[in-house]
């Protein structure tokens, strides 16, 4: 990689400035690292897939880039510099005259704070994968739905060009024909549910390239940033599309348990249980990109086209509601199996707790007052998690029922659930003996449930009828997949 020549005056003032030894290039640009900030400049270069061979261009997109993305990292993103030519003949970043190219000034950030880096050592624990569920869904939220789009037609296209730029990068022909033409399958069928999509809003102007080398940690918090600024098709995608890069992503650097973890929060945040009947498509998408990326440079495409064609196999749904009293393991013992259960990421789980805080637009870990669980909002509650699992199921993507239980007619109620989609429903019982219990419940904090050991003594105290779904004493040895 080199900058064009008819930019090196202008980079060597930014290295200057900057007082780098080198830059860090990409195809696209080149950043000048500073100790305290970052000037990044775009190459005048025509890809195809874009052009920023003239000084409007960069100029143009540089301003997009910093539109695009200083709202979600605020500060890290600081300014657009004209780099300017004065009467003496010298270049001044800003300085009066003729601009003779563009600069985008950031913050410097530590290497170690890309959460490319953080995964590679091991740092994308529990609380993070929250957080980027977090991240995702708020970036997700403060954007304006896109109308009038033909998102059926919009993917037609990314499958097409995505299958030339496999061929193009050397990937076997044979199996990227075969890859397309079980993605175009998979469009067909998804056609009416997209255009539905769409029609509600879920099409938006998103981030376009959201995998961990595009996240970092800002002020205490992963947010995104290097949004996709070139073409404004490419980012106008459904949300689920957006968030498909991230997960395909976790799944291949971290592994399939924090891909689940982060769809799961990413769910209970945006209430957005219906993207699931896409993530099969999407999920293919995302591990092909990465797969010709990675052939382009010279690297091994080949493991993520594996996950590519295995993402269009997806198995059978299935079913699974986790009852018993706080304290019981319910949702620890839900997070556990859902990796492996069904198609990727895993289960969706369904938390009655975190359903009943986003219905007050709370996060899962704020409390609510005991009027929030009045036996209106419970039944409300209970509803909005049978629908959710009717519309995974019918989806073809397994769920996970996690909720107290207690009430027979509520076990009946999610018995019916499965009846319907043709699912048999496997129940699960968690017990364990009271002392146990309260000691649990004692000790809880950053949960999604409220209930205390005054909660816990009445529920205990509380008939739930016969129980007919298999049993399980948590105190004791359990199985690591249900």
């Amino acid at each position: 990689m080199s900058i064009p020549a008819e930019q090196a005056e202008a980079a060597a003032l930014l290295r200057h400035l900057a007082g780098s030894a080198a830059p860090v290039e990409t195809h696209i640009s080149a950043l000048f690292l500073g100790a305290e900030r970052v000037l990044k400049l775009k190459k005048a270069v025509d890809l195809g897939f874009l052009d920023f061979t003239t000084l409007d261009a960069r100029q143009r997109f540089i301003e997009r880039e910093m539109a695009l993305n200083a709202p979600h990292a605020p500060g890290l993103y600081r300014a657009v510099h004209p780099v300017t030519r004065g009467r003496d003949g010298a270049l001044r970043l800003g300085g009066a005259g003729e601009a003779v190219e563009w600069a985008l000034e950031m913050a410097r950030v530590p290497p170690g704070d890309f959460l490319d880096e953080v995964a590679r050592r091991g740092g994308i624990d529990a609380g993070l994968q929250d957080a980027l569920g977090d991240a995702v869904a708020a970036l997700h939220h403060d954007l304006p739905p896109v109308g009038g789009w033909d998102a059926p037609a919009a993917m037609a296209r990314v499958i097409e060009g995505n299958r030339r730029a496999a061929l193009a990068a050397g990937l076997p022909g044979a199996r990227i024909a075969a890859w397309a033409a079980a993605a175009v399958a998979a469009l067909d069928r998804l056609a009416p549910w997209l255009a539905r999509r769409a029609t509600g809003g879920a099409v938006r102007r998103c981030h376009g390239d959201l995998h961990l080398g595009n996240l970092l940690l800002w002020q205490g918090a992963p947010a995104p940033f290097d949004a996709l600024e070139f073409d404004e098709a490419l980012a106008t995608i459904d949300t689920g599309y957006d968030l498909a890069f991230l997960l395909a992503d976790l799944d291949r650097q971290v592994g399939r348990g924090a891909a689940n973890r982060v769809l799961n929060r990413y769910v209970a945040r945006s209430g957005d249980a219906a993207l699931v009947e896409g993530l099969p498509l999407w999920l293919s998408l995302r591990a092909l990109i990465r797969a010709h990326c990675l052939a382009r440079t010279g690297a091994d495409g080949l493991p993520c086209l594996d996950q590519a064609e295995v993402a269009l196999r997806p198995a059978a749904p299935r079913l699974l509601a986790i009852g018993g009293l706080p304290g019981s393991g319910k949702s620890f013992w839900g997070r556990r199996w859902a990796p492996a259960i069904g198609a990727a990421p895993g289960a969706l789980i369904l938390r009655s707790d975190e359903i009943r805080k986003r219905r007050h637009g709370l996060a899962p870990e704020q409390r609510l007052p005991p009027e929030a669980y009045a036996p209106a909002e419970n039944a409300a509650v209970h509803e909005e998690l049978f629908a959710a699992a009717a519309t995974a199921l019918a989806a073809g993507h397994s769920v996970i029922a996690d909720a107290a239980f207690l009430d027979p007619m509520l076990r009946q109620g999610i018995e019916a659930v499965g009846r319907q989609a043709g699912i048999p429903l496997q129940g699960i019982w968690l017990e364990a003996p009271l002392e146990l219990l309260r000691d649990r419940v004692a000790a809880r904090r950053g949960d999604a449930s409220d209930a205390g050991l005054a909660v816990l003594a009445a529920a205990a105290a509380r008939d739930p009828g016969a129980i007919a779904w298999r049993r399980l004493d948590t105190s004791g040895a359990m199985p690591t997949s249900i």
